[in-house]
């Protein structure tokens, strides 16, 4: 039997059983489903699933992102916009889809708490309101605001180098945007989370690195630094590099294995170089502390070495 054979069959029999084949395309409530002779009743069976209080689709729509969005939409007064992780999903940054929603309307609208919906009050201009994926969400340069705003200082800095390396926004725009906004709330980690943004930064857990080292007080490290051996050929990009140390500090993420040969004769020529390295992982990061003492303990060692104008950048 093909994948889309269930499918074909559950559409089969609702068809069957509905006045209204558009029923079958999105979200809908009771009440549409009542302007079309459909009881509450004729909801609770096997082809339909409920999404939240009143609210169903038919069973054969996967029950993927799009559809949990247009059913918030749905939900939401006119003037909403998806906010926050939810916007920079949209914006296709590089964060994971969160299944708490969030999403931003008016201070003066009068709208109780959504299940499965992080509510924020806020001004909404509708020139920080753009149309992405068919969903109203907030613009480039007010989703990288909304973020880089937030308590935790380090997802503030993580979520401008995402902005910042997509190059949906530059560091000028919100420096200017933070110049206009002196005194609002939030503008204070704002400034904070740009001061310390890089827009060559690769990874949020390449940022997250780098941000542990910086806030332990260690020397900025240089972000995605070209290396080059003694007779001035290339021989690969570090991820973080102290110069002074000509100390490599690379970030291994999940696909490290499925690429391990190529490291390894990268590291290896990095190390005939005259290059010294640190590696870590994920697990590595979940201990920062382990991570600040070995990258301190190795620049306590290493010899210093004199640093050119273009390294030290």
């Amino acid at each position: 039997m093909s994948q889309r054979a269930p499918a074909l069959m559950l559409e089969a029999m609702a068809t069957r059983s509905l006045p209204q084949v558009r029923l079958r395309h999105g979200p809908f409530t009771v009440e549409d489903a009542r302007q079309f002779g459909m009881r509450w009743d004729d909801l609770q069976t096997k082809f339909w699933r409920r999404l939240s209080r009143g609210q169903y689709a038919w069973v054969g729509l996967g029950e993927d992102p799009e559809l949990k969005m247009r059913a918030v939409a749905q939900r939401l007064p006119a003037g909403y916009a998806f906010s926050g992780l939810t916007a920079a999903w949209l914006l296709g940054l590089d964060v994971g889809w969160c299944e708490l929603i969030e999403a931003t309307i008016g201070r003066d609208v009068p709208v109780r708490a959504r299940a499965g919906v992080r509510l924020r009050r806020a001004a909404l201009p509708e020139s920080e309101v753009m149309i992405r994926h068919r969903f109203r969400t907030t613009s480039a340069m007010r989703t990288a605001c909304d973020l880089g705003s937030r308590s935790d200082a380090v997802e503030s800095v993580v979520a401008v180098d995402m902005v910042l390396r997509a190059g949906l926004v530059t560091v000028p725009q919100l420096a200017s945007h933070i110049e206009r906004h002196a005194g609002a709330k939030g503008i204070k980690r704002l400034r904070r989370a740009v001061r310390m943004a890089d827009p060559r930064a690769e990874s949020p857990m390449e940022t997250r690195l780098r941000i542990a080292l910086i806030r332990a007080k260690l020397p900025r490290p240089s972000v995605q630094a070209n290396l080059r051996d003694a007779a001035g050929n290339f021989v690969g990009r570090a991820d973080l590099y102290y110069p002074d140390r000509r100390l490599v500090i690379e970030y291994d993420g999940e696909n490290h294995k499925d690429r391990m040969v190529a490291d390894v004769r990268r590291q290896n020529a990095l190390m005939n170089a005259g290059f010294h390295l640190l590696r870590f992982t994920a697990a590595d990061l979940r201990a920062p502390r382990s991570v600040v003492a070995q990258v301190r303990q190795a620049r306590a060692l290493l010899p210093r070495h004199p640093v050119s104008p273009d390294e030290a950048q």
